[in-house]
């Protein structure tokens, strides 16, 4: 059996595993809103896979889905006024 290696060692050195930066966490604690109504969403039309939605579904639905429209426009707002921001 012959091994298969890399004839060359690697261009950039693997850095250990240390988990998200501080820049990476503050991205994320920026978009927790919508992540957070996204979920919403996502667990209004889970409930909603294996019935008919009733009256009281689609109003959360409908609900649900304002949130995340309005946690990304909010988030467009806050990206795009920063970027503008900057210049």
């Amino acid at each position: 059996m012959t091994l298969i290696v890399a004839r060359q060692s690697a261009v950039t050195p693997a850095e250990p595993d240390s988990g998200p930066t501080a820049a990476e966490l503050d991205a994320i604690e920026l978009e927790l809103p919508l992540i957070l109504a996204e979920v919403d969403l996502l667990d209004a039309q889970i409930t909603t896979l294996d019935r008919v939605p009733t009256d009281l579904d689609a109003r959360r639905l409908r609900r649900a889905r304002r949130r995340v429209l309005a946690a990304r426009r909010a988030l467009a707002n806050l990206t795009t006024s920063t970027v503008g921001g900057a210049a």
